[in-house]
């Protein structure tokens, strides 16, 4: 009978683990595929299942049907759905996401040109959400069950019941009309300066931010109240150190698992959900081109965008996965042994 080595059993156990983390990447790389599959399947159902068609939208409301079909026929729309669908699937599997049958531009390249006002909303909205709701849930932990720890509280109930569509409104009239202080509409690139720039983001980023504000706060304060009653905790005091270090540097990374997790997935979900603050704001970004693309029947469009906001949420998930090793030291010596 053969005895194991020492050297041998780590390298098992390097191996058995390998073999673990790729088994990890394969399933999720697999349900990823999947999702994008019936995503992109589900927007050619639900087009087909609407009224009126692209040639239509094209020709506008005076033309023929012999027009429409002829047009129809040019751009492959009276293939059936299943064909249409595998047909565009072959391109885009080689990255070609096609051309829009309505203005002739390739999605690709309306993606890309639309892409940095949606990601300037979605992480600057992200951001402000992030500063605000630490220093709100870093109070509520610390005054548990005072009157200001309820008052918080409270204000995260409301903010949480008003959804963007109502906050858009509300932001305009008040720190738009009423002072001048930011555009009522309209975007700043940032060639034209940073300041404008700023100024034209600042109002739909507080109104995606405000929901972001809420659940943020509600979800760390939770996980710093329990982090704070843990004997390191205690530890930490007993040995004279002060509390904003405690804080600071014991509590608040441990505590910030959850926080990250869910500001990973709400980062993918701001990229493809700001249909109604752009609409609302007047913002040429990817929730304009998008409720554009529904709106004329443009379904090569509305696919490519589907596709590429599902590959940014799986990218985001696993950057937040690599980082719970730099949040927190244990995951590290966990993954080592």
């Amino acid at each position: 009978m053969t005895a194991t080595t020492p050297q041998g059993r780590k390298d098992s156990g390097r191996r058995v683990r390998r073999r673990a983390t790729w088994g990890m990447v394969g399933e999720r790389v697999g349900r990823a595929v999947l999702v994008v599959l019936i995503a992109t399947g589900a927007v050619v159902v639900l087009l087909a299942l609407t009224p009126g068609t692209a040639a239509e939208a094209i020709l506008g409301e005076n033309a023929t049907p012999e027009a429409v079909a002829a047009l129809n026929a040019e751009l492959g729309y009276d293939r059936p759905l299943w064909e249409q669908y595998f047909s565009w699937l072959g391109n885009a599997v080689t990255g070609d996401l096609g051309v829009s049958p309505i203005n002739g531009e390739p999605v690709t390249d309306a993606i890309l040109a639309r892409l940095p006002v949606t990601l300037e909303i979605a992480v600057l909205g992200l951001l402000i959400g992030l500063v605000v709701s630490v220093f709100l849930a870093i109070v509520s932990a610390t005054t548990e069950g005072s009157a200001l720890d309820r008052a918080i509280s409270g204000l995260s109930s409301v903010l949480l019941s008003v959804p963007a569509f109502v906050a858009g409104p509300v932001l305009i009239y008040l720190l738009a009309v009423q002072t001048g202080a930011f555009p009522v509409s309209g975007w700043n690139h940032i060639e034209d300066g940073l300041g404008p720039n700023l100024a034209s983001a600042f109002l739909p980023a507080l109104a995606i931010a405000l929901n972001e504000i809420a659940a943020f706060h509600r979800l760390l304060r939770a996980d710093l109240i329990g982090t704070l009653r843990e004997d390191f905790i205690a530890a930490a005091r007993a040995k004279g150190m002060s509390r904003g270090y405690v804080m600071f540097r014991h509590a608040l990374r441990p505590s910030s698992f959850s926080l990250i997790t869910v500001m990973g997935i709400n980062l993918g979900r701001l990229i493809g959900g700001t249909v109604v603050v752009e609409v609302l704001f007047g913002l040429p970004g990817l929730g304009q081109l998008v409720a554009t693309a529904i709106t004329e029947r443009d379904a090569i469009t509305v696919q490519g965008i589907v596709v590429f906001i599902a590959v940014v949420y799986v990218a985001v998930n696993t950057l937040v996965d690599l980082s719970y090793g730099f949040l927190d030291p244990r995951v590290r010596k966990a993954g080592r042994s």
